[in-house]
């Protein structure tokens, strides 16, 4: 009983460490990788609790793979978009202009139950009400409601992203990579020296690399 109540002060202060050093603060705010180290964290120690006749180290030694393996994973997420991408997601249009966008409703097998009661939690009884919906990678559901009279509201969307069009957000204000291609070459700016690029107003605003 004494070492099971030591273990499990112990790996309360070792597992809190552990989290400070990864840097999350909250359970809401996890992607797909931060959730599967969370669960194989709390397996570990769940079986360390449980296994007195076990040496502690068997759990502390995984358990500090798992957070160097985080903070690897974390750096390239922030340094590669490709690999943020692949393993953390991107955000995805579910409501534009007031319509469902079933096919990316489907693609996330996001059910319409699910997304009246997130227009519920944000007051909304009418998904016309909705200009934009963006289902978040981590779940999350973030919406723009229209403002009064139902006038349009600038949307900033990125364009370009780390010397990459992003295709399908040209596809959403109507425009074309030649239309972008153009503007670059009117501003003499090469894409691969882009970083970020956004449309808002009817304008692109860039930002280039160092």
């Amino acid at each position: 009983m004494v070492d099971t109540i030591i273990r499990t002060l112990f790996f309360y202060f070792f597992v809190t460490l552990a989290y400070r050093i990864m840097g999350k603060r909250e359970v809401g705010q996890l992607g797909i990788i931060d959730l599967i180290v969370s669960i194989l964290i709390a397996e570990i120690v769940a079986l360390s609790i449980e296994k007195t006749d076990q040496s502690i180290l068997l759990a502390v030694l995984p358990i500090a793979v798992l957070v160097i393996l985080e903070l690897i994973l974390g750096f390239l997420s922030v340094k590669s978009r490709t690999f943020n991408k692949i393993f953390g997601g991107k955000p995805t249009m579910i409501i534009s202009e007031g319509k469902i966008v079933y096919k990316n409703l489907v693609s996330q097998r996001f059910s319409i139950d699910d997304l009246l009661l997130e227009l519920r939690k944000n007051s909304i009884s009418s998904i016309e009400e909705v200009e934009y919906a963006f289902l978040e990678p981590n779940g999350k559901m973030s919406i723009f409601k229209y403002k009064p009279f139902k006038v349009k509201s600038s949307l900033p969307l990125p364009i370009i992203v780390e010397g990459v069009i992003q295709k399908s957000n040209l596809g959403y204000i109507d425009k074309s990579e030649a239309w972008l291609k153009k503007i670059l070459k009117d501003n003499n700016l090469d894409l691969e020296k882009v970083f970020y690029a956004v449309y808002k107003k009817s304008h692109v605003y860039v930002i280039k690399k160092n």
